[in-house]
């Protein structure tokens, strides 16, 4: 076996006993160099396959330390307790070194690009790294269709003000739904109506009846792990939707904020149901990562592209979060 084999497995070892803890820093190449008895350079190829690994991280002029692990963080809440009040995540379980890692390699991969302006549809790379990435929630769809956000509020607001093919003008919301955009829709002074939703669903045929008489622009819905209820739509729910919407000219605005931290099976999106034709579908990366990283991105029918980019004229979101969420994606 290599010699570098040898420190490989030896450092992976100690990190998965613990004698390496998350965020401890490791010994320096030349003092490993010392410690296994080997050059500089194989301890380099060791440390640089354990950073491919995502097991460690380098800081430029520092050193290398263990990348954090889940459940590593203090305590969710002190004596027990926790807060239900916000849907903020933890600030505790906030992913700090994993990230720290994905922007160092960010700025090492591409370099002074990060300090352009870029482009207003979102950094290229990210975006093809998404087609991917949504094809696992079985959300199809070209990079030409996806663009990136400042968070889904940008997009939510966006889509509210933008003109729609179908010439309508009223948006459907749930009750309840999200409330800053509730807020944010009465502000503007755009017309609104409400569907009830409960714990047991949604009404369909009432849905109809609005889909088909309310002069609906586009129907706003957290189809999974919807807030405040916390449930989701049935399987059957999200088949009917889609084609309600395909058959009455009415988009759906399928905000699926939370879909990365659910585990449930066959529940897939409404977009999976009526992917290219009347399903706007929005992803936010705050809650599956943090807030300040506000990032997100709309997955667009083609004859609503041109609108929206017209709407969302400049780049303005960082060029350097966008690259270390798309390092932090593929890692």
């Amino acid at each position: 076996m290599k010699k570098y084999l040898d420190i490989l497995a030896d450092i992976e070892r100690k990190i998965s006993e613990g004698q390496f803890e998350s965020g401890q820093k490791l010994p320096s190449v030349r003092n490993a160099a010392k410690i296994y008895s080997c050059s500089v350079s194989t301890v380099t190829r060791a440390y640089t396959e354990l950073e491919s690994r995502h097991m460690i991280y380098s800081i430029s002029q520092s050193g290398y330390y263990v990348v954090e692990k889940p459940g590593k963080g203090p305590d969710a809440a002190e004596g027990g307790q926790i807060d239900f009040a916000s849907a903020s995540p933890d600030p505790s379980l906030f992913p700090y070194l994993d990230f720290r890692h994905a922007l160092n390699q960010a700025l090492d991969t591409y370099q002074s690009h990060l300090f352009t302006c870029g482009e207003a549809e979102g950094l290229e790379r990210l975006r093809h790294t998404l087609v991917s990435h949504f094809a696992e929630d079985q959300v199809f769809a070209r990079a030409e269709r996806i663009i990136v956000t400042a968070g889904a509020n940008q997009a939510l607001e966006i889509l509210a003000k933008m003109p729609f093919p179908n010439g309508k003008s009223i948006i459907l919301v749930e009750q309840p739904s999200y409330d800053i955009y509730l807020r944010y829709l009465e502000a503007e002074g755009i017309p609104v109506c409400g569907i009830s939703r409960t714990t047991a669903g949604i009404d369909l045929q009432q849905l109809e009846e609005k889909f088909k008489h309310g002069g609906i622009k586009f129907f706003y819905t957290m189809s999974r792990y919807h807030s405040p209820l916390g449930t989701s739509f049935s399987r059957e729910e999200r088949k009917a939707i889609a084609r309600l919407a395909g058959k009455y000219d009415v988009y759906v605005v399928e905000d699926d904020y939370m879909a990365d931290l659910g585990e449930e099976p066959g529940t897939d999106p409404i977009y999976a149901y009526n992917g290219m034709s009347h399903v706007i579908y929005l992803k936010s990366f705050s809650k599956i990562i943090f807030p300040g990283l506000r990032l997100g991105a709309a997955v667009l029918p083609e004859k609503l592209l041109k609108a929206f980019c017209e709407y969302k004229r400049y780049a303005d979101t960082s060029q350097l979060s966008q690259a270390a969420l798309e390092v932090y994606i593929k890692s």
